[in-house]
């Protein structure tokens, strides 16, 4: 490890416990009045209010990707951006998007009125042939009686590959499934290579009318799948840039993130206006605060679509310039005031330098953050490019997660400041002036104790 950075991390807390006990003996507590008074820099301009109304700004409608909602998002985003003085560039790309076509099914020669959404993947096919109760579609769920039939499948437990394959395994020729316990909406739905069948998704409360009804009579279903496929959509990432200061750039880079589209049905408050809100209050804050370290705030699109637009920036960075970033930080769904504690999630689930600054302005800020495994949003592509990266998101999740009700009126303002006051904290730590260049290295929490925590979203 080189001077400039044993130098940061003393000063950060952080320090290889394997280091000299000559070494150790002196460095200042993570929450040592130094350090607060260099957090306070940060964290005393956030304001409650202006996350709360960024969020509310954004979820005034969906933000699908692709659609003229996320165009509006864009150019809010890049407009604000802008009024704080940074030089910001939007990045189109292109994606394939799913198009359901015009999905029907009737049972017993009566049209279905409840919405219905097609699969992706699925096959455009028109069967009849009576309905079939497979439940959760698990192995011990599906028997041979599913031959000639539709499957009337419930959403949970098993995944869509799976559950589709113990259909098709015996003999199904079509699928219907409804949501979940406790989710809304009938906006889902994958078949994967190799599954030509049929599938349908259509609500909870409609799926489970059915299944009562197949208990008192015999059902016949007719599912038509028509001009379902692909389209090649666009979407945005909306990047905005700070240059350190010319007398004491260190050449390292810092970015900061959150995904700006939301699922097709959904407001998004939460998921993920609320991090959007963030990206951008620091970035407010970062553009009146000298440093000697680049910083990129950066919004992404497609995200719900499989992290494309994420991908798709981390695959345009040129090896020297990914080189140079020493970390990145992504806040999704950081104000839900229905989810559990804030966790910081990296993808192989071990702890990197985004977690250990970020345990260390907890421990400054609020209280120790715990770190956790996931997958799922923007830190991925970072993390593949060799970039330490981490999530921070509460969980579990709400219960309205990707649905209609993930409205203004379920947000925290105090989980919103609460996060963005951690996350501006760390990214300080690294940015400010009187800290040197941090290296691209695996450090150890030193003072600052922080543990694993398996806890699911």
């Amino acid at each position: 490890m080189s001077k400039k950075a044993m130098t940061v991390l003393l000063s950060a807390g952080l320090v290889f416990s394997s280091l000299p006990s000559a070494v150790l003996a002196d460095p200042p507590p993570a929450g040592s009045p130094a350090d607060q008074a260099f957090d306070n820099k940060v964290v005393k301009k956030i304001s409650a209010d202006r996350l709360f109304e960024r969020v509310r700004d954004l979820s005034q409608s969906p933000r699908e990707a692709g659609t003229q909602g996320e165009w509006q998002a864009v150019q809010y985003i890049k407009e604000q951006f802008e009024s704080y003085g940074y030089q910001t560039e939007l990045q189109p790309f292109t994606f394939q998007e799913w198009e359901s076509g015009q999905p029907s099914i009737s049972i017993n020669d009566t049209p279905f009125t409840g919405g219905i959404h097609t699969f992706y993947g699925s096959i455009n096919q028109n069967v009849e042939a009576p309905l079939y109760d497979a439940g959760l579609a698990g192995p011990e769920d599906v028997t041979d009686e599913a031959d000639g039939k539709i499957a009337l499948i419930e959403r949970g437990g098993y995944s869509f590959y799976e559950k589709i394959q113990n259909a098709i395994d015996h003999g199904a020729v079509g699928v219907i499934m409804y949501n979940r316990e406790g989710a809304s909406g009938h906006t889902f739905g994958y078949t994967y290579d190799g599954q030509k069948i049929p599938a349908a998704a259509i609500s909870r409360e409609e799926g489970l009318k059915l299944a009562e009804r197949i208990k008192e009579e015999p059902l016949t279903a007719n599912l038509a799948i028509q001009g379902a496929g692909t389209v090649d959509k666009t979407s945005y990432n909306v990047i905005a840039t700070m240059k350190a200061h010319k007398n004491k750039d260190t050449g390292q880079i810092v970015t900061i993130g959150a995904h700006h589209d939301s699922v097709a049905d959904g407001p998004g408050a939460n998921d993920d206006a609320s991090g959007v809100s963030g990206v951008l209050e620091l970035a407010e804050i970062m553009a009146k605060t000298p440093t000697d370290t680049e910083l990129r705030f950066m919004t992404f699109g497609a995200e719900e679509k499989g992290l494309v637009g994420s991908y798709h920036y981390a695959d345009s960075l040129s090896e020297p310039e990914a080189g140079r970033i020493s970390a990145h930080f992504q806040m999704d769904m950081i104000g839900s005031r229905d989810s559990g504690d804030l966790i910081m999630f990296t993808p192989d689930g071990n702890k990197n330098l985004v977690t250990d600054l970020g345990a260390a302005a907890g421990a400054r800020v609020a209280e120790v953050v715990e770190y956790g495994q996931l997958g799922r949003s923007d830190h991925v592509p970072f993390f593949e490019r060799g970039i330490p990266s981490a999530l921070f998101i509460h969980a579990p999740l709400e219960p309205w997660y990707h649905s209609p009700e993930d409205t203004l009126d379920k947000i925290s303002r105090e989980k919103l400041k609460e996060t963005t006051e951690i996350v501006g904290a760390a990214v300080y730590q690294i940015a400010r002036p009187d800290t040197p260049a941090l290296e691209n290295a695996r450090v150890a929490p030193g003072p600052v104790h922080y543990e694993f925590d398996d806890r699911p979203l």
